[in-house]
């Protein structure tokens, strides 16, 4: 759906629109927040924010209320409740005072940024005093942030255990950014995830064929080509040669990519004869031929991953050799490497490493994929996403608001306006009940009153999502109650 034709008003779960017949008499401000909770037990302490700002190009900025609108919700939500309860006056209003254009501050975590979870990462309140029922209007829309936090968080964790792996057996990171690829296009449930999911994995790397998030990071994000790919080939293009002409099937490929990287899915029959018969023999001087530059990546697509590459990795060792690295892993000849695209999630690429560097061979063999273990199979308790009232005004007065349920008190949510700080250790910090100094504060206004008031980069952001040995935010997972602790203000 275009922007144009995308409802605002529409845009909610529908019991909120009859929320301003409940707030207090009086009321003129309200205050809530973005947090991904704490969650004892969690393999993620630290999220990547990212997303926002294609929620507020795409459905926020400008005037977003036209009498057309207002007509059409009034008259959906007249069906939908069997009742008058659209507020149409409230949103006239909003139409005529303010042009349509939201009178709603956001101020947020910039891009990119590292934070321990249980901190704020952003915050929302109304600017005018008579939509004060605004801002939780929008927490719908916005509380969708948990999908592209999640998905950026993950793929951070991707390149953790990529780099871990890749410094042990190399001794260098080269081509990290390329070690993880996205094949998650066809695995998610539309378009729109493909694009946020795709460009969040793009936070981390530039690898993937997952062209709506490419297309995103260019249009919302101002990167002309923010991920690559190379030619490959599927189990349609093998099988269709038949299985007795599997073996021109992979020439045909040679042929038609006779340079630049080209990827081969060599298991539509038997991998093990095909690295051994096809590629080891009967196309050895073919592979031979090829440089660094356009090397040759086979592709396994079933098995034991782990059990599947050793044994890849054996054959192709006995039929073209390989050598020492300078830290002592084994390293195939530089015109041929493997892609694993088949089973693999943060767990399985972790224990694949392992084994493999067990077994004498560098992590610089294999490049990896993954689909829906990247961007589908997650969900918004993935991170313990919340979005919480903290601060309301009632006929002139302030009051700091807060739930406390008994039976859970991980669910305790913050007092008061917030703020999120350095502090002097160096670690983030949330700071409540209004007690922060504004000079501190990294939270920055990105959205007010129907404007995009911050415009990040993908090479922004891409700054600040960087590894923790070059990153601004230094994170101890062994420190918990220092790095992730919240200030109350009145301490």
């Amino acid at each position: 759906m275009e922007a144009a034709d995308f409802n605002f008003l529409l845009a909610t779960d529908s019991y909120k629109i009859t929320h301003y017949k409940q707030y207090p008499p009086g009321v003129s401000k309200v205050y809530s927040y973005f947090e991904c909770r704490r969650k004892k037990g969690s393999p993620f302490n630290e999220v990547v924010f990212f997303g926002l700002q294609y929620l507020l190009k795409k459905y926020l900025t400008g005037p977003v209320v036209t009498e057309e609108k207002i007509q059409e919700a009034k008259l959906f939500y007249q069906m939908h409740f069997r009742q008058a309860v659209f507020d149409e006056e409230g949103w006239r209003k909003i139409l005529e005072k303010h042009d349509g254009r939201l009178p709603i501050r956001i101020k947020a975590v910039p891009e990119g940024r590292i934070v321990p979870r249980g901190n704020v990462l952003f915050t929302v309140e109304n600017t005018d005093p008579s939509f004060y029922w605004l801002t939780n209007y929008i927490e719908t829309m916005l509380v969708q942030m948990w999908y592209p936090i999640t998905v950026a968080t993950v793929s951070r964790e991707f390149k953790k255990i990529l780099a871990k792996h890749l410094k042990a057996t190399t001794g260098s990171l080269e081509g990290l950014d390329f070690r993880l690829h996205d094949f998650g296009y066809r695995g998610v449930s539309s378009q729109e995830s493909a694009a946020l999911g795709g460009a969040a994995h793009l936070v981390n790397f530039c690898s993937t064929d997952t062209v709506a998030g490419v297309l995103m990071a260019q249009r919302y994000y101002g990167c002309p080509m923010a991920g690559f790919s190379i030619p490959a080939a599927e189990h349609s293009t093998i099988i269709s040669w038949g299985r007795n002409r599997e073996k021109d099937a992979f020439e045909r490929l040679l042929d038609q990519f006779s340079s630049g990287p080209v990827a081969v899915v060599s298991d539509s029959y038997n991998i093990f004869n095909a690295c051994k018969h096809i590629w080891g023999d009967k196309l050895k001087e073919r592979v031979m031929e090829r440089s660094e530059d356009s090397c040759l990546v086979i592709r396994p697509d079933s098995g034991d991953p782990a059990e599947t590459l050793i044994e890849v990795l054996r054959i192709l060792e006995e039929c073209f050799g390989c050598s020492l690295n300078s830290v002592g892993f084994k390293v195939l000849p530089s015109y041929l490497r493997i892609i694993q695209g088949d089973g693999i999630d943060l767990r399985s690429v972790n224990q694949i490493l392992e084994k493999l560097s067990d077994k004498g061979w560098s992590a610089e063999n294999v490049v990896f994929g993954c689909g829906s273990a990247l961007l589908q199979k997650l969900n918004r308790d993935t991170l313990s996403c919340a979005f919480k009232c903290s601060y309301v005004e009632t006929n002139g007065k302030g009051m700091d608001v807060y739930k406390q349920p008994v039976t859970d008190p991980s669910k305790r949510s913050k007092r008061g306006r917030l703020s999120l700080r350095r502090n002097s250790d160096g670690f983030l910090e949330t700071v409540e009940s209004g007690a922060g100094k504004p000079e501190e504060d990294l939270l920055v206004t990105v959205f007010e009153n129907g404007c995009l008031m911050q415009n990040y980069s993908l090479e922004e952001i891409r700054k600040n999502a960087r590894l923790q040995d070059d990153e601004p935010t230094p994170i101890s997972h062994n420190q918990e109650p220092l790095n992730q602790r919240i200030i109350n203000g009145v301490h």
